[in-house]
Formats: structure tokens, C-alpha cells, sequence
């Protein structure tokens, strides 16, 4: 698969007039509903507006990503359009935005369109491949350009893969990126910093915690032989592997548009060390997030861990009855056979999961390993009481705040039950 597999010459508009923001999204998402892949496109815009509500997509230098993973969305797509003239679009550089790639992508779906979108998000950080597209005179031109492009860019990723294996010694820097999709500002920023790091002769590894999985995962050898760690995210991620060294926490846009001053902070030795309470992270809200966006965070990290099971049961459970015999017993349609009831109850069993893991993957995202454990139960005892969604995620909140107060309550504690708070203390 390719990108131009992806973006079709009819949901592209080199010669596109847009006065606002809100006019850019709709032409956007105009452009992506000719493609055919869009079964709702309202519900699809309000995801596109969510997004936004996080930070804006405007990534700086002109460029914009819109994107959103919604349920309304039928197969993966990309649309794109260029604006000569420029668009306020609230960028993080205060500059009008002149190109733009909507992304589409559908709540579950195989993962090979995502790499395909995050080499997207790579190239964009190559301004001479973006002048080249906002210069483009046709569409013809602009789908060209991006081909060219690809093709180098896949021969650079097997050159850095290679590189990797063949590399001996250690990193001078690690670092993660991370944002709530997992889609483009994630990749946007690993390039950013490998690139930065490259032109300083800076030795790097960047993780990349997007949709489609952690990759270039970091070993454990590589983080404790490093100088410092960088993680520019804008959801949770494993911190407790990084206890005891100098770690910088920025947002992901800072790993864009600021790699070269988090790279000379990491190297000047002033990052503060980050400490956990016996290599398990309570994490402290960041003061500079908003309210809504911290509940954001901690709750789609819930339910991107309820999906699979969501999915994958309900999967199971459609399964059941279309290799069951309803002339059996129709009142016990679904089970009549060996088959169709090992699928049904496989299935019941998944749905049966889907509240503990939300509220317990809720808490993990609020107080890390110590939260999962009373979440889960939590959320255990909402499904069987009879509270539902609600009561799950009520537990999911409630389990990890209570931890974050339980890690300062514990402070008082004496040294001697610091090896008891993770595996007693907390989760009793």
C-alpha cells in the first residue's frame, strides 16, 4: 500500500479558497466524503472538532493535519487541498496554514494504513517536499511529488533500520512521542528529533507509542545507559522504566517545533531525575493541562483498551448464530450446536471483561500499575451490581485519584515500607 492509495485524485484540491478555520475543515471534509469512506460525515466533522479541542493540528510552517478515528468512518482515507493564500488556523507558530492532509480512520482496522499515514507525517518535516506540494499546478503533479517522495523516504527507513541493528554502542538520548490518536503529531515528532539529532551529532532512539502499537520499542540496557530521556506526549505513557534519570516531559508539539532545545536541555544535565515510588509511577496531574483534557486522556486511554474486547466479542457472539441451526431449538438460538455455543459463551465471556478493563485501564492512566488492579475490581463490581458504563467509569476515577492520595498520604510512612506500598499498601 501507498499513501496514493490512500488519497484518490478526486478528494485533492490544489486551487482550494478557504477565509477561516472553520471553512478549511469543511472543504476538508468535503473532499474526503467524495472518496466514499465516510458513512456519516457529520458525526466524522465532530470528530475532527474534538481533536482540535485537544491542540490544534496546525502543526507550524504552514502546515495542517487534521484527523479523527471515528465510527463514522468506513475506510481509511486522506484528503488534501492547498491554500495559496493561507488560512488562520490557529497553528502553534501563529502562521497561516497553506497545506493540508485530512486523515480518516476507522474505530478498528488493520494496521498497514497507519504506517502508511505515519511515513505521511514523517516526510511532511522535509520543507522542500512541502514547498513542492503547495507549488504543485495540478493534482497529477501534487500525487507525483508525493510518490518521489515515499519512495526515498522507505529507503532512508530501511537505511535507519539498518543502522539500528548494526549500532553498538549507547544512545546519548532516548526519547518517546506520544499523542491521543497515535496517528500524526506521534511521528511527526520522532522525525523531528531524529533529524535534530542527526545535524547536532547527537546519537538517538524514539519510541513511537501510536494506533498501530509501540514502535522501536526501548530496552532497558539503551535507557540505562543513556545521558537523559525526552518524552513529548500528550497522553500517558510507561514512565516507570525511566525512574532515577534526568527526564524532560513536554507536549508532543514541542517535539516538533522546540527538538533542538529539548535535545541541548537533555545534554546540559539540568533535567530534573524522575522519581517513582519503587519503579511503579502515581502520576501527578500536569498543572498546565485543563481539566477536560486530563479526564480526556485518562478515559480514552479506557477505551482503547475496552475495544479489542468489545470488538473481538461481539465478533465472536455474530459468529455463534451464523453457524448455529435455529431449527434446533429457536429459542436457544445461538447455542444449539457444540460450534455456536463454544463461539457464544467465547464472546459473553469477552463482553464480560469490557467494564473491568475500562475502569481499570482509567485508573492505570491516573496512578499507573497500583490504579489497575482497584479499577478492575472496581469496575468488576459495577458490571455485577448492575451500574453499568457509569459506575465503571465512576470506579475507573475514582480508584485512581485515590491512589494519587494514598502516594501522599504513605510519604509519612517509614523507609522500611517502601518496598510494601506497590504490591500490599496500594492495592489493598
Amino acid at each position: 500500500m501507498k499513501i496514493t492509495d490512500l488519497l484518490k485524485s478526486v478528494s485533492v484540491d490544489v486551487n482550494a479558497v478557504a477565509k477561516s478555520k472553520d471553512e478549511a475543515i469543511n472543504h476538508l471534509v468535503d473532499l474526503m466524503d467524495k472518496q466514499g469512506n465516510l458513512k456519516d460525515k457529520e458525526v466524522y466533522k465532530q470528530g475532527i472538532y474534538a481533536r482540535e479541542e485537544l491542540s490544534t493540528t496546525g502543526i507550524g510552517e504552514g502546515i495542517a493535519i487534521p484527523h479523527a478515528q471515528s465510527e463514522a468512518v468506513i475506510a481509511p482515507g486522506l484528503a488534501a487541498m492547498v491554500v495559496k493564500d493561507g488560512v488562520d488556523y490557529q497553528s502553534l507558530d501563529g502562521n497561516p496554514a497553506q497545506l493540508f492532509f485530512m486523515i480518516a480512520v476507522p474505530k478498528s482496522n488493520g494496521n498497514e494504513h497507519l504506517q502508511i499515514l505515519a511515513m505521511l507525517s514523517q516526510m511532511l518535516m522535509d520543507n522542500d517536499f512541502k514547498e513542492a506540494l503547495v507549488n504543485a499546478k495540478s493534482k497529477e503533479t501534487f500525487m507525483r511529488i508525493i510518490d518521489e517522495k515515499e519512495a526515498s523516504q522507505k529507503e532512508k527507513e530501511t537505511q535507519k533500520e539498518v543502522a539500528q541493528k548494526s549500532f553498538s554502542g549507547s544512545y546519548q538520548i532516548v526519547a518517546v512521542t506520544a499523542c491521543p490518536t497515535g496517528i500524526a503529531h506521534t511521528y511527526m515528532a520522532a522525525e523531528a528529533l531524529e533529524e535534530k539529532a542527526k545535524e547536532m551529532n547527537v546519537t538517538i532512539k524514539v519510541e513511537t507509542n501510536g494506533s498501530g502499537g509501540t514502535k522501536n520499542a526501548l530496552t532497558a540496557k539503551e535507557i540505562s545507559e543513556c545521558q537523559a530521556v525526552i518524552v513529548a506526549a500528550d497522553k500517558n505513557v510507561e514512565m516507570a522504566r525511566f525512574a532515577g534519570k534526568p527526564v524532560i516531559q513536554v507536549k508532543v508539539a514541542d517535539g516538533i517545533n522546540k527538538a533542538t532545545d529539548l535535545i541541548k536541555q537533555a545534554l546540559s544535565g539540568d533535567a530534573p531525575i524522575y522519581q517513582s515510588d519503587n519503579t511503579v509511577n502515581l502520576k501527578i496531574e500536569d498543572s498546565n493541562e485543563g481539566v477536560g483534557r486530563t479526564i480526556y486522556k485518562h478515559l480514552m486511554n479506557g477505551v482503547s483498551h475496552m475495544l479489542p474486547f468489545v470488538i473481538g466479542g461481539g465478533i465472536l457472539i455474530a459468529l455463534a448464530f451464523l453457524f448455529d441451526d435455529y431449527t434446533i431449538d429457536p429459542k436457544n438460538f445461538g447455542s444449539n450446536t457444540e460450534l455456536a455455543a463454544f463461539l457464544k459463551n467465547a464472546g459473553d465471556t469477552a463482553f464480560g471483561f469490557m467494564l473491568p478493563i475500562l475502569s481499570g485501564f482509567i485508573a492505570m492512566s491516573i496512578a499507573d500499575r497500583p490504579g489497575l488492579a482497584v479499577g478492575f475490581v472496581g469496575g468488576a463490581l459495577a458490571s455485577g451490581g448492575g451500574s453499568g458504563f457509569l459506575g465503571a467509569l465512576a470506579a475507573g476515577f475514582a480508584a485512581g485519584y485515590l491512589l494519587i492520595g494514598l502516594r501522599k498520604l504513605f510519604d509519612y510512612l517509614p523507609d522500611a515500607f517502601e518496598g510494601l506500598k506497590p504490591v500490599l499498601l496500594y492495592p489493598f
